[in-house]
C-alpha cells in the first residue's frame, strides 16, 4: 500500500472513531418568531414557514425551520398567521385628528402640554394598527413631532419610528399656514407659522431653519390644500424659484424634499425644480405622469381619505369649502393614481393620517387594489419601497438579517385577502411585542 493510501485510510478511521469536527455552540437569542408563512417585504411571493431569530432588537436569522439549539429566547408560535414587515405611511400628521376641522381654534385653545399628551396618544394608535414606521409630513405647532420621536427613541412612550419635517414650508394663507377667517393673522402664535415665506430668499432662509432643527427631510405646499382655507388645490402658491430654493437647502444638507401638490402645473414645477417625492397628485396630467418617471419622482397618494371625509364631514360640520374641496380632489387622484401605476411611477403608501383617523390608514389598501396594484405590490409600497426612499432600507421595511426586527402578523393570507392589513394581531416593534390582540403565550425556547 503507497505513502498516499496509508494517509487516507488513517483519515477515514479516525473520523469513523468520532474524532470530528466539535459541534457548533449553541445560537444566542432574545425571542424566535415560528410564522405560518411570511411576506418579507422585497420577494414576490407568500414564503411558506419561516423561523425568525431576534438578536439585540434586529433579526438576525430568518430559515425555514426552528433553530434546535439557542439560548437566552423565548418562542412566540405564530404558525396560523402571515408575518410582514412592519408597514410604513409616508403621509402623517401627529398633532390633530380629523374632528379638529370643526374648528381650526382647536389649535389655538390646546395648551403645550395638552399637545404633547395627544400627540403621544396618536403615536401609540398608529404603532398598534401596525404602522412601525412613518413620516411625519409636517405639523402646525412647529417641532412636535420631533419631540415625539425623542420621546420615543428614549423609551418614555411607545410609538412609531419617526421621520419629521418640521414646520410646513408655505405663503402667506397658503395651504400650510395656520390661517382662519375668523382669527387674524396678529392672534396666531408665531410657533405656528415658522414656515411661512414668500420669496426665495425667505424660503430659503425658512428652509435652512429647518434643517438647523434638526428636520429628516423638508415640506412644501407647492398648491393648495383640500383642508385649508382659502386655497384652491389645483392653484399653485409657491413660484418655481421659491421650491428651487428650498431644494438647493435640501441638497446642500444631504436630504430629501416632498412637495403637497395637486394640480398638473405645480407638480411640473416641483419636479422640474428637483423634488424627490409628490404628495396627492389628484389634478394631474400625463405631461406630470411622464415627467415623475422621467425624473424618479415617487407619489404619495390618499386614495381612500376622500371616501372618509365624504362619509362624515357633513356630520362633524366640516366647513362647506372643505366637502367642495375634497369632492374636486377625490376621484381625480384616483384616475392618477391609475395613470401613474401603468406608467411606472414609484408608489408609496400614503395616508393623510390627521384627515383619516390615526387607527384606520390600512383601509387604503383595499382602494389601492381596487383601482389596479396587484396586493403584494401594495404591500411592498408600505415596506420595502419607502424604506429605500427614506433612506431606512439597512433598517426597516423588509424580513431579512440585519434589519430591525420590525413585524406585524395578520390570521390569514393577505395576498388573498388584502383587508385583513385593517386588523392586525401583532406588533412587534425592534422584537417587543408592543401589541398582541389575540394568540398564544410565549415560551421558553429549548436549549438543545
Amino acid at each position: 500500500m503507497n505513502r498516499t493510501a496509508v494517509i487516507a485510510l488513517g483519515s477515514l478511521l479516525v473520523t469513523a472513531c468520532g474524532q470530528s469536527e466539535p459541534p457548533a455552540p449553541p445560537m444566542s437569542a432574545d425571542l424566535i418568531i415560528n410564522c405560518g408563512a411570511m411576506i418579507d417585504g422585497v420577494s414576490k411571493e407568500v414564503l411558506s414557514q419561516r423561523s425568525i431569530v431576534i438578536r439585540d432588537h434586529r433579526i438576525t436569522q430568518v430559515s425555514r425551520e426552528s433553530p434546535a439549539r439557542v439560548t437566552d429566547a423565548e418562542i412566540l408560535d405564530l404558525s396560523d398567521y402571515t408575518c410582514l414587515p412592519g408597514l410604513i405611511d409616508m403621509h402623517v400628521h401627529v398633532d390633530g385628528v380629523p374632528e379638529d376641522f370643526d374648528d381650526y381654534t382647536i389649535y389655538l385653545r390646546r395648551t403645550p402640554e395638552e399637545a404633547r399628551a395627544l400627540a403621544a396618544k396618536l403615536g401609540k394608535i398608529i404603532l398598534d394598527s401596525g404602522f412601525t414606521t412613518v413620516r411625519n409630513v409636517g405639523t402646525y405647532q412647529a417641532w412636535l413631532a420631533k419631540d415625539l420621536r425623542d420621546q420615543i427613541d428614549a423609551g418614555d412612550v411607545i410609538g412609531p419610528r419617526i421621520q419629521f419635517a418640521g414646520p410646513y414650508l408655505t405663503i402667506p394663507h397658503g395651504g400650510g399656514d395656520m390661517y382662519i377667517p375668523s382669527v387674524d393673522d396678529s392672534e396666531i402664535p408665531d410657533n405656528f407659522r415658522m414656515g411661512v415665506a414668500r420669496g426665495a430668499d425667505e424660503f430659503r432662509a425658512a428652509a435652512k431653519a429647518n434643517v438647523d432643527g434638526g428636520a429628516d427631510f423638508l415640506k412644501i405646499i407647492a398648491s393648495g390644500a383640500v383642508f385649508g382655507y382659502g386655497g384652491v388645490p389645483g392653484a399653485p402658491e409657491m413660484t418655481p424659484e421659491e421650491i428651487q430654493a428650498v431644494v438647493d437647502v435640501a441638497r446642500a444638507a444631504g436630504i430629501k424634499v416632498t412637495a403637497h401638490a395637486h394640480s398638473a402645473e405645480s407638480i411640473k414645477d416641483a419636479i422640474l425644480a428637483g423634488v424627490d417625492s409628490i404628495e396627492h397628485a389628484s389634478l394631474g396630467d400625463d405631461e406630470s405622469v411622464s415627467l415623475a418617471v422621467e425624473h424618479d419622482v415617487a407619489f404619495s397618494m390618499d386614495v381612500y381619505n376622500g371616501t372618509y371625509t365624504a362619509e362624515v364631514g357633513e356630520a362633524h360640520g366640516y366647513a362647506a369649502e372643505f366637502m367642495q374641496k375634497n369632492e374636486d380632489t377625490t376621484e381625480a387622484q384616483r384616475a392618477v393614481f391609475r395613470k401613474a401605476l401603468a406608467a411606472g411611477v414609484t408608489l408609496m403608501f400614503g395616508t393623510d393620517l390627521g384627515v383619516l383617523p390615526h387607527h384606520l390608514g390600512a383601509k387604503q389598501f383595499a382602494e389601492m387594489v381596487k383601482h389596479g396594484m396587484e396586493p403584494m405590490h401594495a404591500i411592498q409600497s408600505a415596506t420595502s419601497i419607502p424604506a429605500s426612499h427614506m433612506g431606512l432600507e439597512s433598517d426597516v421595511g423588509a424580513l431579512t438579517a440585519g434589519r430591525y426586527a420590525d413585524i406585524v402578523a395578520v390570521r390569514g393570507n393577505p395576498v388573498d385577502d388584502i383587508t385583513l392589513l385593517q386588523h392586525v394581531s401583532f406588533v412587534i416593534k425592534g422584537g417587543e411585542v408592543i401589541n398582541r390582540q389575540s394568540g398564544p403565550a410565549t415560551r421558553d425556547a429549548l436549549t438543545d
